[in-house]
């Protein structure tokens, strides 16, 4: 038995899973440990491998153990399923842990400072705040409709329903008129501090001068530039701007055998929100393309007459990744092709 190289930690709340290996993958030791025992316990350990999954608060772990002197690993879980041999346990969890990081083709997940997750906050309260407003136009609609009033979707017409309810002499009943007025001051309190956050954001992106360079990019806003600068990984972590995109989940998912290619739809993996954030934004683009030929450029037009919208929306998010890496890895502004 040599000395340990790789340990492998299953994160919980309460009780941690460690699996130590030397560098043959011969067992060392297996332990379990309390969360104040954690770091006191790898400050004991000499220089080492420490991988877990990526999960949540594995960021933070990562970054304390690091101090101790180690190398941090942080693996995706769908990584390490493959190595769980049998019965799911966290000492089994740990070990499988252990030997995914000691793989020599295994692609980890970037750390991330305490600083990048706290620039995220804004963007994932902002998601919830949307999210909850959401659900109160749909339940104000709902209602609303029960007693004959019906008003065109879209968070624009919200003041409709909101003056429907507050007006004295519609046929709303009077039983209902308090409790629907309860959701109306709800969506008008969401409403605000929706604003407040995107005027948080817009000043992060004119005060960011990787975000104010990514705006330029037709269809990419305040909201998508600073999520970007604030979300994604280095561009040294890509090798060119296709891997990015890959790692967004905008290209097709493969199930190719016998030499014969089968392309299916996107694969929808990593940054689940700054890849809704590039449609959103491609979407925009190719509305404005679709209502306005002579405003978009020779590719857009031209695939706008031959495939539907939605396919080439999602093509258009897939360029737009593209050339967020080519701006973000190389710097300058963009520049929109030249026309024959």
């Amino acid at each position: 038995m040599g000395e340990v190289s790789t340990v492998g930690i299953d994160l919980a709340k309460s009780v941690f899973q460690v699996h130590g290996a030397d560098t043959s993958g011969v067992v060392v030791f297996r332990k379990k440990l309390r969360r104040d025992q954690v770091l006191t316990f790898f400050s004991t350990l000499p220089r080492c491998v420490v991988a877990m999954e990526a999960c949540a608060s594995a960021h933070y772990w990562a970054r304390e153990i690091a101090l101790a002197g180690h190398e941090t690993r942080l693996i995706p879980p769908a990584y390490v399923k493959p190595f769980v041999k049998r019965q799911k346990n966290d000492m089994a969890d740990a070990e499988a842990i252990c030997e995914a990081a000691q793989r020599p083709t295994m692609r980890f997940v970037q750390g991330k400072s305490a600083q990048a997750q706290a620039s995220a906050v804004v963007f994932r309260t902002r998601d919830l705040l949307v999210r909850q407003r959401t659900q109160l136009i749909n339940a104000l609609r709902g209602h609303l409709t029960e007693f004959g009033y019906v008003v065109r979707q879209g968070v624009g017409h919200v003041g409709q329903l909101v003056a429907i309810v507050r007006d004295p002499t519609s046929d709303v009943p009077a039983e209902a008129r308090p409790v629907l007025a309860i959701i109306a001051g709800s969506l008008e309190a969401l409403q605000a501090q929706i604003a407040l956050l995107d005027r948080e954001i817009a000043q992060r992106a004119e005060d960011d001068a990787v975000a104010k360079r990514l705006m330029t990019i037709p269809g990419v806003g305040p909201v998508i530039a600073t999520a970007l600068v604030a979300l994604a990984p280095a561009a040294s972590t890509f090798r060119r701007g296709r891997d990015f995109a890959a790692w967004l989940g905008l290209v097709p998912r493969q199930h190719s055998s016998g030499g014969k290619e089968r392309l299916g739809r996107t694969t929808k993996m990593g940054e689940r929100s700054l890849r809704r954030l590039l449609i959103l934004g491609a979407s925009s683009a190719t509305k404005v393309a679709a209502r306005d030929p002579d405003k978009a450029g020779a590719w857009l037009a031209g695939m706008l007459s031959r495939k539907p919208r939605m396919l080439i929306t999602v093509a258009l998010a897939n360029k737009m990744a593209r050339i967020v890496w080519a701006l973000m890895a190389h710097g300058g502004s963009y520049r929109a092709p030249a026309t024959a």
